[in-house]
């Protein structure tokens, strides 16, 4: 089962860039936490906290497709540092600006620049991928970035709710600052796996072409609706978790859902499923938003555990068959800014997901904020089934899903 890692961990240069590349994408997982639960500790308010945590988000969406798309013009040693600069710099201003109780929007403002220029290390190490691994690696390659992703949501949370609650607010958010700003200097200085530039590329080339909309528009759409059940879920765990009376558990739930996702990718990549990326789209997401239904059932915080992590076998799954789509469908020079598109989905779901799910708990039960994730799941579910599949454009020899779905 452990010989398809065993390949992909064989590329020259891999190892290297994936650890650079998880230390840089911590602060996915600690940024919106470590902001609700310190604007919450300063303010009492969770709705506060989720519209701070949703100027970053957004921030991030709107950034996140112009990194894309400046990194496969000008290249990642160039792009990375700079915004790995603005987004400390960012950071820093937001936590003087709480410290401080400047007036909104300063907080919401200094939380954006942030987010703005949180470094896009995901999409930035898959095409590393595209350009290092056969073909043939490729699904194996991206489960296993699928699956440190949630090691990300394993370790980041845990780490910024314990920071946070037992030391002080400010210092998750300060390891989440120092971790994304090293890990983006750690991979931007590994030239030699670097995918090329445009500025190194025949920009008129058949490999640089447009996107196609068919595929990256419900993809996106899909996007949101993945996002907003993530950020709504945050917020929402970690009322949970206070109304329970162990708010410093909140991290633990959080984990636990992210471990049932890692174990999950896990057993894709080692075995990848014979179905399409489509079809494993459309099961993952409908299994996934099914499972959302206990956790409207139940306060307990054993019971949130276990519906959580029965939920998170769903996720990994759901991100590979995004991300495989991405890169068979889009031109190979345009890669980054293709997965950047649908990480912009993403943010941009997690941002509303927050704010709402944030009014709900302070204007209800707890729990009642889930079903905000359960009507983002049927947004996802809606965005799987109207994808229309491109010709692929990545190198010959691996199937496309437009073949496996004839077939």
């Amino acid at each position: 089962m452990l010989d398809s890692y065993r390949r992909i961990l064989a590329v020259p240069g891999a190892p290297a860039f994936t650890s650079a590349a998880l230390v840089a994408r911590l602060p996915i997982s600690m940024l919106g936490l470590g902001l609700v639960l310190l604007v919450s500790e300063q303010t009492g308010s969770y709705g506060k906290a989720g519209t701070i945590s949703a100027a970053a988000v957004i921030a991030n969406a709107v950034g996140a497709p112009l990194q894309g798309r400046l990194t496969d013009r000008f290249g990642q040693h160039r792009v990375l540092p700079g915004t790995a600069a603005l987004f400390g710099l960012g950071l820093a201003l937001g936590l003087l600006a709480v410290h401080a109780e400047a007036p909104a929007p300063v907080p919401h403002l200094c939380a954006a620049l942030a987010g703005l220029a949180l470094p896009q290390a995901g999409s930035m190490v898959r095409a590393r991928w595209t350009h290092n691994a056969e073909p043939s690696m490729i699904p194996t390659a991206f489960a296993l970035e699928a699956v440190l992703d949630e090691v990300v949501f394993i370790v980041g949370p845990v780490v910024v709710t314990f920071l946070a609650t037992m030391i002080n607010p400010y210092v998750g958010l300060v390891v989440a600052g120092v971790a994304g700003v090293s890990g983006s200097i750690a991979l931007a200085v590994q030239r030699r796996t670097e995918p090329p530039s445009g500025r190194r590329s025949d920009d008129s080339g058949p490999q640089r072409g447009r996107l196609p909309l068919a595929l990256l528009v419900p993809l996106v759409g899909a996007g949101v609706g993945f996002g907003i059940l993530f950020g709504a879920a945050e917020v929402v765990t970690v009322a949970v978790a206070e109304h329970g009376g162990h708010k410093e558990l909140a991290g633990v739930l959080l984990a636990i859902w992210a471990a049932g996702s890692l174990i999950a990718g896990f057993l894709v990549g080692a075995r990848p499923p014979r179905i399409s990326s489509l079809t494993q789209l459309r099961i993952t997401t409908a299994v996934l938003t099914l499972s959302i239904v206990p956790l409207l059932l139940t306060s307990a915080l054993p019971l949130v555990a276990v519906a959580l992590f029965v939920s998170g076998f769903a996720i990994a799954p759901s991100m590979v068959a995004c991300t495989r789509l991405v890169e068979q469908g889009v031109p190979r020079a345009r890669l980054t800014e293709g997965i950047a598109w649908f990480t912009t989905g993403l943010a941009t779901g997690v941002a509303p997901g927050a704010a709402v799910s944030g009014w709900v708990v302070d204007h209800g039960a707890p729990s009642w904020g889930y079903l905000v994730c359960l009507g983002a799941g049927f947004l996802a579910i809606a965005g799987a089934w109207v994808v229309r599949v491109a010709p692929p454009v990545a190198a010959p020899g691996v199937p496309s899903d437009a073949e496996a779905t004839r077939s």
